[in-house]
């Protein structure tokens, strides 16, 4: 692999700020707005999300968790056993504005999930989605909200979030996936 930085530490945290803004804004408010976070990255997304609209709101906003694990459409093309991380939603969503909140949108097909997902819990009033990188290539009707950055990207890109909380770090970096030299015939 061989990459490049997209976002610095800096970056990520203007980034988030700006979309607290955003979030806000939209809304009209925080009155009826609940933020939830798609494990994993997007969780700790989440959290700072709701700390910056805390600062410049005065408003504690709730924060959720959710596992999408099972409402994956290609959950038989994962781990046979599958890494549940658990969906920790400590409040009712039905008849709220929930935000999901991402690391990267891509195929959409993880939105989609999560949207199913939060249905087995209530029927909010709205669904919103903030991404912290949109990288193209949607292939369902989905789009972000509220992004943090824009990035065209080629299929054989990778776009990799490192957190704070989970990484150690906060950048986003781009990949080039370089592909495995063939293996020359054997003869005997």
């Amino acid at each position: 692999m061989s990459g490049r930085r997209i976002m610095t530490a800096e970056e990520i945290r203007r980034a988030v700020i700006r979309i607290s803004h955003e979030i806000v804004e939209k809304h009209a408010g925080t009155d009826g707005l609940v933020l939830v976070g798609i494990q994993r990255r997007g969780v700790p997304i989440a959290r700072r999300l709701a700390e910056a609209i805390r600062e410049h709101e005065a408003a504690a906003l709730p924060v959720g968790a959710l596992d999408i694990t099972f409402y994956r459409d290609d959950l038989s093309m994962l781990a046979q056993q599958p890494v549940v991380k658990g969906t920790d939603l400590p409040f009712d969503v039905t008849g709220t504005t929930v935000v999901l909140v991402d690391d990267v949108l891509y195929t959409g097909r993880t939105i989609r999930a999560a949207m199913d997902a939060l249905m087995e819990y209530g029927r909010p009033r709205a669904i919103r989605l903030a991404v912290l990188v949109d990288r193209g290539h949607c292939e369902l009707p989905i789009r972000a909200d509220h992004v943090g950055k824009n990035v065209p990207t080629s299929r054989e890109e990778l776009v990799r979030v490192r957190i704070e909380e989970i990484d150690g770090e906060d950048a986003v970096d781009i990949d080039r996936a370089v592909a495995a030299e063939p293996v020359a015939a054997r003869t005997t």
